[in-house]
């Protein structure tokens, strides 16, 4: 079977008085992250409907696809195709950046790791379209250019030196038509916590872009990475925040994101699987063994070993997997399901008029059982039509949000594990 991935785009929104990095790491902290469909988003729309705005998401989610291989695409031909890659996923970030600081919201994206916002000087002949003003780098005294010679001015993100010898970098996203240029620096990074007081992150890498174009919106400032990978702001801040953060999702609503001692994951109904190493370190992948349907269990081998590598993606609404799989998988359950399936955007749809009953459905993942709810499972597309959250895809799939909606999920890059626990998120 073909590699499994699944990673995520995450938009946050962050409030504003100042603590130390020790002190972010002894207590812990947490970010709240506005989903991009919530009355607190600039992209909230009072006009559309709940299942307009889910649809749009299966559309994101499709798109989103080419980020994490530029070979993949759905396989079925009923999913639309977005316009919106970079800006793809479904969660907000604000951050702050400089001395003073300035605040900016940007896409943030567990399937890339650099952090980036567009800077003066960028003419509009070199830059997208930007609502907010650009970060003038001159008006901030924490601001340095990174030099070529620093470990952290290396491929993949290096593009070039300066005649200066400052570090220049290069990004580009999977949709091969976005991309951003410009300066690697180092600056104070300010995250804004639920607690009310917000963390100083000093020194930390990002790029200062003066050339980016693409599938951008002009009511985001840029990206902030969330993978793996050594320039992402989870790596960079590994040892502030202990190597943990979680986060528990509520679709179309405002939730959080935990951080350190915050974010650790216990008690009962807890289920651990290793965090697998493995390139790209952007992404965060797991090993999927099976998937129940009820009293039967479908294997998942790659090549002639049991088990698959999937990485865990919050920024993709469906979970993808490959055609044969999926279509197994799908099968199997139409036939536990006493109700005719109908014609609708997904491959398994049916009428909620139909009354029809789900069969249980539990994710096998290495070491780790996570037995789902039918919500995780079907998707309600209108009053009367319900649609499976499984889809196949013919590149790399994903295990989307929402699949995670309702459950605590915590990283431990560390330990490498990723821990699964039952929650009502809605009163996280």
């Amino acid at each position: 079977m073909a590699t499994f991935l699944s990673c995520a785009f995450i938009f946050f929104f962050l409030c504003l008085s100042v603590i130390s990095p020790a002190g972010a790491q002894t207590g812990g902290f947490s970010v709240e992250l506005i989903h991009r469909d919530s009355p607190k988003s600039p992209f909230y729309n009072p006009n559309e409907t709940p299942y307009q705005r889910l649809r749009n998401a299966l559309n994101r989610s499709a798109n989103r696809l080419s980020h994490f291989n530029k070979n993949s695409s759905v396989s079925s031909s009923k999913v639309s195709q977005a316009d919106i890659i970079p800006n793809g996923g479904d969660y907000l970030i604000r951050i702050s950046i400089g001395t003073p600081p300035v605040e900016i919201l940007a896409v943030a994206d567990t399937g890339s790791d650099l952090i980036w916002t567009q800077c003066q000087p960028c003419p509009p002949s070199q830059c997208y379209k930007q609502d907010n003003p650009l970060f003038d780098p001159q008006k901030s005294s924490t601001y340095k250019y990174l030099s070529c010679s620093s470990s952290q001015c290396a491929p993949p993100i290096k593009d070039s030196c300066s005649a200066e010898g400052n570090c220049k970098y290069s990004v580009r996203y999977g949709d091969q038509e976005s991309f951003s240029k410009g300066d690697l620096a180092t600056e104070t990074v300010t995250l804004g916590s639920t607690s009310g007081q917000a963390v100083a992150l000093p020194e930390i890498v990002f790029g200062c872009g003066t050339k980016n174009d693409g599938k951008f919106n002009s009511k985001t400032d840029g990206i902030v990475g969330l993978g793996g990978g050594d320039a992402s702001l989870i790596s960079q801040i590994r040892t502030t925040i202990a190597g943990k953060f979680s986060y528990c999702l509520v679709q179309q609503s405002s939730t959080k994101i935990n951080f350190g001692t915050n974010g650790i994951v216990s008690g009962s109904g807890v289920v651990s699987t290793p965090l697998l190493v493995k390139n790209p370190k952007t992404f965060y992948y797991l090993t999927l063994d099976a998937i129940s349907v009820g009293d039967q269990r479908l294997g998942v081998i790659s090549g002639s070993t049991p088990g698959g590598d999937i990485v865990i993606d919050s920024g993709t609404t469906l979970t993808y997997l490959p055609p044969a799989y999926a279509s197994t998988l799908l099968s199997v359950m139409s036939s536990m399901i006493a109700a005719q399936p109908v014609e609708g955007p997904s491959d398994l749809c049916y009428r909620i008029s139909s009354r029809p009953q789900f069969p249980e459905v539990t994710i096998h993942f290495r070491d780790a059982d996570v037995k789902l709810s039918p919500s995780n499972f079907f998707m309600k597309i209108s009053e009367d039509l319900v649609c499976s959250v499984f889809s196949a895809s013919n590149g790399t799939p994903i295990y989307g949000n929402i699949m995670q909606t309702n459950f605590l999920i915590g990283y431990d890059i560390e330990g490498r594990t990723v821990s699964f626990k039952p929650t009502d998120c809605s009163k996280q």
